[in-house]
């Protein structure tokens, strides 16, 4: 292993932690925002709006953050992401106390704000790394979240009833303290200063002419696609599970389950990228998103939520890694943070919508109508995948001819 590669997988490892510490920010959100939503809206069609704000959060700070990793570095810029989320849980908690809606709102769009930061932690690992490291990099960063996938439902399970009868409070200062956790792990991180990262390298394209190949294309669109058919699901799922006699915390673990599927395959994502390439792999993910429908189209039993939130993360895992490698692999280190900032926002600003949508959908058509919408997005997206596949292929079969 290179020395870069090396400093590569420090980096990696650092922010796997920091993902898994972040990562209760994001499942109290998903968990619980729904459910305070419900109660806290002024009618059910909003219930999922703090979902919403969680997401345009995410969406509107991926700029800035991406400003802020030019100007101040990567480590930095990561710490201040990270005392977003301190500052977000202490809101979040009060607003839950006081019963403030609007208070509860902007609370989870900073949590969302964090989020910009810790999404783009996958980009940060692939900074010194070569080519080759690049794919098992992103997935040894996101298989942090196979942590998260445990802390954050845990701490919803065990802290959502401890000052009755205000539910989920303690919940969301339990979210601010791993914030600050992680804003102490990321100090250790180690990267090039921005100057001297770009020293001696080509400048930096038009954001016009970077984003007119093709590859960034379609990387953003499958990116966009698995990431906002994940957020559809996964944000109507506790209010459904409840709408079908299911227990809250029946609701809790189904997303801990999901969160697994979500990073479990970071052990070896990047490896089968390496071995069959990144088009196979995010077909296959695309493929077991719309298998995510059918199980949910088959029943409402606990066991049929379950599984098919197993298979909406396994999906969203091989589909959104494959993307992010894409995005990775043909950008200059002058304009790494700039695109990965337009990708950020593009994908969060569909998710958005996404989240927004679910509710709305699941109170006027119904859980099964939710699912039926996955599936022309999962074909356009696959087809998206084939075609440039294919292009990539003539120029070369050409040449050996």
């Amino acid at each position: 292993m290179s020395a870069n590669d090396s400093l590569a997988r420090r980096n990696a490892i650092v922010l796997a932690g920091a993902h898994a510490l972040a990562g209760a920010n994001a499942s109290v959100v998903i968990a619980t925002g729904a459910l305070v939503g419900q109660v806290l809206a002024p009618s059910q069609d909003w219930a999922t709006l703090p979902i919403t704000t969680f997401v345009l959060g995410t969406a509107l700070a991926t700029l800035p953050a991406a400003a802020m990793m030019r100007g101040l570095g990567r480590r930095d810029s990561y710490r201040i992401g990270a005392g977003f989320g301190v500052v977000a849980g202490l809101l979040a908690a009060y607003a839950v106390r006081e019963a403030w809606f609007t208070l509860f709102l902007l609370a989870t769009a900073l949590c969302g704000a964090y989020q910009a930061f810790v999404v783009s932690y996958r980009f940060g690992a692939t900074d010194n790394a070569s080519p080759a490291y690049r794919p098992r990099a992103i997935s040894y960063v996101l298989l942090g979240g196979l942590a998260s996938a445990i802390v954050g439902p845990q701490l919803v399970i065990h802290t959502k009833d401890l000052t009755p009868p205000i539910t989920f409070f303690a919940s969301y200062l339990g979210q601010a303290l791993f914030a600050g956790a992680a804003l102490l792990l990321l100090g250790l991180t180690r990267f090039p200063a921005a100057a001297a990262s770009d020293a001696g390298a080509a400048p930096a394209r038009p954001l016009r002419e970077i984003l007119a190949a093709p590859r960034l294309r379609v990387a953003i669109a499958c990116g966009a696609v698995s990431q906002a058919l994940m957020n559809l699901i996964m944000t109507a799922t506790p209010l459904a599970m409840v709408g079908c006699g299911l227990t809250a915390t029946e609701a809790t673990l189904a997303i801990q389950w999901h969160i697994i599927g979500m990073f479990a395959p970071g052990f070896f994502t990047g490896g089968l990228i390496n071995r069959f390439g990144i088009y196979p792999v995010m077909l296959f993910g695309l493929a077991l998103l719309a298998a995510c429908g059918v199980v949910a189209l088959a029943g409402i039993s606990v066991e049929h939520f379950f599984a098919a939130l197993i298979l909406l993360g396994l999906g969203w895992n091989f589909a959104f890694v494959g993307a992010s490698a894409l995005i990775a692999a043909d950008q200059r280190p002058a304009e790494r943070t700039k695109v990965q900032g337009v990708n950020d926002l593009i994908i969060f600003s569909v998710t958005a919508a996404a989240s927004l949508s679910a509710g709305k959908i699941l109170a006027g058509f119904g859980w099964s109508a939710l699912n039926l919408t996955l599936f022309p997005f999962v074909l356009a997206a696959a087809l998206l995948v084939l075609w440039l596949a294919r292009a990539e292929r003539r120029p070369a079969r050409d040449a050996a001819e």
